[in-house]
């Protein structure tokens, strides 16, 4: 039986795997997140979700199986990851509010001798969020280790009006495409 590798620190993504049942160890890969010049959000969320797995075909000989997943905020052309800072956060708040926008997530599955990615597009539209709002939101702290500054499945989700596609991609692994990866993998939950 293949070992099952979570390339990820989000606690998120922990708590999404473990509620479909699968057996893993997490891991915390370190990569460089920059995009590349005229890369596209889906193609740089892609290609992050990728790298990540594929620092876990460094750490072991045994057969196992390494999953990752990257988020990002996309609105028109602009990318937007976890606030750098306060102000970071605040220009992000406001490009959202009152308007549409989308959450990227990109999950990659490899094994040494097989690779599979799927990317999920979900559709977030905010309400108007006043400065007040968005200054007692930075206050809770939930908001600096998020893409797009906020957390779907916390109090960011008092800003969301409509969600079209995966609630569970918008919070960091899409759960369905997760576990066919997976399947596909010979890897099933236990």
């Amino acid at each position: 039986m293949k070992a099952l590798f979570l390339m990820s620190s989000s606690p998120r993504r922990a708590m999404l795997l473990n509620q479909l049942g699968f057996k893993f160890e997490q891991r915390h890969p370190d990569i460089d997140e920059i995009p590349l010049a005229s890369e596209h959000p889906s193609s740089y969320v892609l290609r992050l979700a990728q790298e990540k797995a594929a620092v876990g075909l460094k750490m072991t000989q045994t057969p196992s199986v390494f999953l990752a997943a990257d988020t990002i905020v996309v609105k028109g052309d602009a990318i937007y990851e976890k606030p750098q800072d306060e102000a970071d956060y605040m220009n992000m708040l406001s490009a959202l509010s009152g308007s549409q926008h989308q959450v990227l997530t990109a999950v990659a599955l490899m094994d040494g001798q097989h690779v599979s990615a799927k990317l999920m597009q979900t559709t977030i539209q905010f309400c108007e969020v006043t400065p007040q709002q968005m200054n007692q939101y930075w206050l809770t702290g939930e908001p600096k280790d998020k893409a797009g500054g906020y957390a779907i499945q916390g109090g960011g989700g008092n800003f969301i009006r409509t969600i079209k596609g995966s609630y569970s991609a918008a919070v960091g692994l899409p759960l369905v495409e997760t576990r066919e990866l997976l399947c596909a993998f010979g890897v099933h939950p236990q």
